[in-house]
């Protein structure tokens, strides 16, 4: 009796042990052999635990526990990755967490064209979910941050290159910041045996560039406006543009009146300071910036819009007055 008892037991226990090993490989194997992949975000400071159980819930894996498990089994705990990743039902429990843990980001293509403010590159960025517009703009706005990035003045502005980048979400915006800044730079390599040669420091030729990429968006023009601003300053001139004086305007409301271009308490009032304002006004490509460093040899002092997306240049004020009579009070073309 006793020795069917034990044999009673004995085989409990093992069907007990089958059991559980046939519930383990089923945690272990894929909660979905035919899903597609998912989006899943993996945040700062996490937990394991936390990982696990989102997982869970996102139906990526069968069981919370098997995925803890298996990650302290393979050491993985330690190496899981902040971002985000595209994960897949179809997968094991082990693949996923090798996923995480190798640091395979997402990214997100984002673009910035020439002209943009530090302020619309910064909406711009926080549309795409990619960075808290206020965390980055107050990296842009850190007097310290030029220097660590290796450019100069007391902010970022002008220096956030535009072009396209692909960044991943829950990049520090210092990183990201970063990236631009280090973009610019290898552009300004090829800028700067130039500006040394014309004695033009960086934050001046950044300055002049971004006031010309914001007066013409026509590319064979910045050689031409550039030497006008060369000419302007050369000879003592105000610079007299719009767009700095519109930069220096606390929530411009997009009309210029006459008491703005009067406005001696605005620093970007090109109107009643003397040569370049305090800093840029926005990003340059890399255009403008050879435009600067590179002009056109001319005597033009003036130009004026001829409704087109070009402009007139004029040598003297009377050609430039007739040039404004012509395309601006007449309407004519």
């Amino acid at each position: 009796m006793m020795r069917l008892l034990r044999l009673g037991l004995a085989l409990a226990a093992a069907a007990l042990v089958l059991t559980a090993a046939g519930a383990v490989r089923w945690a272990l194997s894929p909660r979905d052999p035919g899903a597609a992949e998912q989006l899943f975000e993996v945040s700062p400071g996490e937990s394991l635990a936390s990982i696990a159980r989102r997982l869970e819930q996102a139906g990526l894996v069968r069981r919370a526990w098997v995925v803890e498990g298996v990650a302290r089994h393979r050491e993985l705990a330690a190496r899981l990755q902040v971002g985000e990743y595209r994960l897949s039902p179809a997968w094991p429990p082990v693949k996923i967490l090798e996923q995480i843990a190798s640091g395979r980001v997402v990214t997100h293509e984002v673009s910035f064209p020439e002209g943009f403010t530090a302020a619309q590159i910064a909406d711009r960025l926080a549309a795409e979910g990619l960075v808290d517009r206020e965390a980055f703009l107050a990296v842009v706005r850190d007097p310290a941050a030029p220097r660590e990035l290796g450019v100069e003045g007391d902010t970022l502005e002008g220096y956030l290159f535009p072009e396209t980048y692909r960044f991943p979400r829950g990049l520090a915006p210092v990183e990201v910041a970063r990236a631009m800044v280090d973009q610019f730079r290898r552009v300004w390599q090829q800028v700067e045996p130039h500006a040394r040669q014309r004695g033009l420091a960086m934050r001046e030729v950044v300055t002049l560039a971004s006031i010309i990429e914001k007066e013409t968006g026509a590319a064979d023009e910045r050689p031409l406006i550039a030497s006008v601003f060369l000419n302007r300053i050369r000879q003592g001139m105000r610079l007299e543009t719009d767009p700095a004086v519109i930069y220096g305007i606390r929530d411009f409301d997009g009309n210029l009146r006459r008491r703005d271009l009067e406005d001696e308490a605005n620093p970007y009032n090109t109107y009643r300071i003397a040569g370049l304002p305090p800093g840029p006004i926005a990003s340059p490509g890399a255009a403008a910036l050879r435009a600067v460093v590179e002009p056109a040899q001319t005597q033009y002092l003036y130009f004026v819009s001829r409704n087109d997306g070009s402009h007139s240049f004029s040598k003297t004020y009377d050609e430039h007055l007739a040039a404004v009579n012509r395309y601006q009070r007449s309407g004519g073309s």
